[in-house]
């Protein structure tokens, strides 16, 4: 019998770069055993270029890609969620809605890179170092042991993650 996929959901505010590279890389990393998705609080209504611009050069499909309300995983019929890391330091401390699943959760948080103001080399050196952060951090929750340890196990190898 397959094993089930893990739902799991990347908040962040907006909802247009941070979350969105993490739902990307766990989509290409977790392929088979996990099933990302990502929300914000105040969606920006749309990804941000940059952050479409690079997954495009890491030859991911960026055309599913969307900024998205975390609403739609608290509605009737949503995905029952396993994880969710909040990437951001802003959704960390916002009140989330009440998810399907009873999910484990962690704070991921990483700089915006939207914020970054600069030269287009400098903002494209920002999403880059974003990418790698979040791509560190999920090759390393990919890579857990996560049937064969108890929740409160799991829930602190995935605040060190975190804090690396």
């Amino acid at each position: 019998m397959a094993e089930k996929a893990h739902n799991v959901l990347f908040l962040c505010t907006g909802n247009s770069a941070r979350s969105i590279l993490a739902e990307a890389i766990l989509s290409r990393l977790g392929t088979q055993h996990f099933n990302s998705y990502s929300a914000g609080s105040q969606p920006k209504g749309e990804p941000h270029p940059q952050a479409l611009k690079l997954l495009g050069s890491l030859n991911y499909d960026t055309t599913r890609f969307r900024s998205k309300s975390w609403d739609e995983f608290a509605r009737p019929g949503a995905p029952n969620l396993d994880f969710v890391f909040t990437v951001c330091d802003n959704a960390a401390g916002e009140v989330c809605p009440v998810w399907p699943g009873q999910p484990v959760s962690a704070h991921w948080g990483v700089p915006d890179p939207a914020a970054v103001k600069g030269s287009d080399a400098e903002i494209a050196a920002a999403f880059a170092e974003t990418y790698r952060l979040m791509n560190n951090r999920i090759a390393a929750f990919v890579n857990l042991p996560i049937r064969s340890i108890d929740r409160l196990s799991l829930t602190r190898r995935l605040d060190d993650i975190g804090k690396r």
